[in-house]
């Protein structure tokens, strides 16, 4: 199998590079295993973490640093002792993790929650393998990584669909699934952007009675309608949208990542024994609220990371059952700094996904 290619991609050297000020520059993958399979990449989203990393905003990034971790393309070396029956050729991805300790007596890797893995759980980039090597995201030509996590993408998908998935889709897909969206249920997404427009296009799918979209403004009321959102709540527009809306959910999700966010009005709003989970990462702490929001009506809060990697084969099943279609903006992998920046305004309608030019044909 030949490895004659360069591993070369577009790398944040400090925290200006999330001002689209990222450089395009070799340099070394991870040190090779007959477990690894390396990928000539075509697409790959832009994530929201994709700038908390670039800009150091959640730690201090390991610069330089190449992100990205929404990657598609083509296998183009497998090794002997791959998994998942990959094939040189073979359309493949790639999420947020790319490595975890995979031992039997590793209580989360044994029962299939790889994704919490608490030994050694390795991002697919600014991070380091067991072995030292660094890894390195999908902003580049190529990509390296373990078969484990490396995921055979249903034909019935187009790249620029499956890439943002990976993360974007799989971080609303697990916590909904595991806390019982389905009939019967009323669910609500706080936050409509490439996040939560996952979050209404996966509740609906998974056959949600009542889909509700949660956001400050009204400027997003049609998209979000046409999601799949069977309401919509302004909190801006309705000064007392917490008293109109009280008691009316069994399952939130919130994707906003703002140390101000209205947290305990939040939690007014489900129901009985109801539940709500953070999935956005803010970069300084969540809001407090008082403790008798979750007492009063035995509810929960939670939190939830990405997702599995069985969970990401469900729900890739489920998109194709279901006829999931996100909301793309193509970019060219050329164009990654302005791009970038352009998230960062909140121009993304919903998901920004690089494509490589020369690999996608």
């Amino acid at each position: 199998m030949s490895s004659d290619y360069k591993f070369q991609g577009w790398m944040g050297l400090d925290p200006s590079a999330a001002e689209g000020k990222m450089q395009w520059q070799e340099y070394e993958p991870k040190t090779w295993e007959e477990t690894d399979v390396d990928i000539k990449i075509t697409h790959c989203g832009i994530c929201g973490s994709d700038l908390h990393t670039l800009r150091s905003g959640w730690k201090s990034t390991l610069y330089p640093c190449c992100v990205g971790h929404e990657i598609i393309g083509h296998a183009v070396k497998v090794g002997s002792k791959a998994e998942g029956g990959i094939k040189v050729g073979d359309r493949v991805g790639v999420g947020a993790q790319s490595s975890s300790c995979l031992k039997p007596d590793c209580e989360e890797c044994s029962s299939g929650v790889e994704n919490h893995c608490q030994v050694a759980n390795t991002n697919t980039y600014d991070d380091k393998y067991p072995d030292g090597s660094k890894s390195y995201g999908g902003y580049a030509d190529y990509w390296r990584g373990p078969s484990h996590f490396v995921f055979k993408i249903p034909e019935q998908i187009p790249s620029e669909d499956a890439a943002p998935m990976l993360c974007g889709g799989v971080t609303l897909y697990s916590p909904l699934k595991r806390n019982g969206c389905g009939p019967g249920k009323k669910v609500g997404i706080v936050g409509i952007g490439g996040l939560g427009h996952f979050g209404l296009l996966y509740a609906k799918a998974l056959g949600a009675d009542k889909v509700v979209a949660i956001s400050r403004k009204a400027n997003k009321k049609d998209d979000a309608l046409k999601l799949g959102a069977d309401e919509y709540i302004s909190t801006e527009e309705d000064p007392k949208w917490a008293e109109h809306h009280a008691k009316s959910l069994d399952l939130i999700v919130s994707t906003v990542s703002h140390p101000n966010m209205p947290l305990e009005q939040y939690l007014q709003l489900l129901r009985v024994h109801g539940t709500f989970i953070q999935v956005g990462a803010p970069e300084d702490r969540l809001p407090a609220f008082n403790a008798f929001a979750l007492i009063a009506k035995g509810a929960k809060i939670g939190g939830s990371a990405i997702g599995s990697p069985a969970e990401i084969r469900e729900m890739l099943d489920l998109t194709v059952k279901k006829n999931v279609k996100p909301w793309i903006n193509a970019r060219p992998l050329k164009d990654a700094n302005q791009a970038v920046v352009d998230m960062a305004a909140g121009k993304a309608r919903y998901r920004y996904v690089l494509v490589n030019e020369a690999h996608a044909q």
